[in-house]
């Protein structure tokens, strides 16, 4: 059995190889740290972005569908309840309205979303709790040699 740098478990390691591990390791730790953020950021943007297509499709259904969803509309209403036009011409201008509103609403929950995305403060929690971590963090003793003198293996696992 063999440590992640080759060498026998329980060998003894130089000062400066011990340092050298650390500081790999704790490098990946930061790498790590940063892929995270990344990630989280990159999820607080989609859903922004679906937010503002929402807005968009609120604004693009409310310019584009006006002109021939009101006449359809107002002409059906006409055919339906024998009202005057003027007034089935209003009708149908709410109802593109009603639309338009609804997919406002749903932009604005999306954006509120995005708003509260806690990516980077999760990111920033996790980064202190690592640096707390790493300032509390002891020398181990050694490690008591079996009368053969060969130094047992303990196995530790990484949270």
């Amino acid at each position: 059995m063999s440590a992640p740098d080759g060498s026998p478990v329980g060998a003894e390691h130089s000062i400066g190889q011990l340092f050298a591990s650390a500081t790999t390791e704790l490098s990946a730790l930061v790498h790590d740290e940063i892929a995270l953020a990344k990630a989280q950021l990159k999820q607080d943007v989609k859903r922004g972005a679906v937010g503002g297509g929402a807005f968009t499709a609120a604004g693009a259904v409310l310019i584009f569908s006006l002109p021939m969803l009101s006449f359809a509309l107002a002409y059906g209403i006409r055919t339906w309840s024998n009202w005057n036009l003027a007034i089935c011409f209003l009708l149908s201008f709410a109802a593109n309205v009603l639309v338009a509103g609804v997919l406002a609403l749903i932009g604005v929950v999306f954006a509120k979303k995005a708003k509260k995305g806690q990516g980077p403060q999760k990111v920033a929690a996790s980064v202190k709790e690592s640096a707390s971590i790493l300032r509390q963090a002891k020398p181990h003793h050694r490690q008591p040699q079996s009368a053969d003198g060969t130094v047992e293996a303990v196995a530790r696992s990484s949270s």
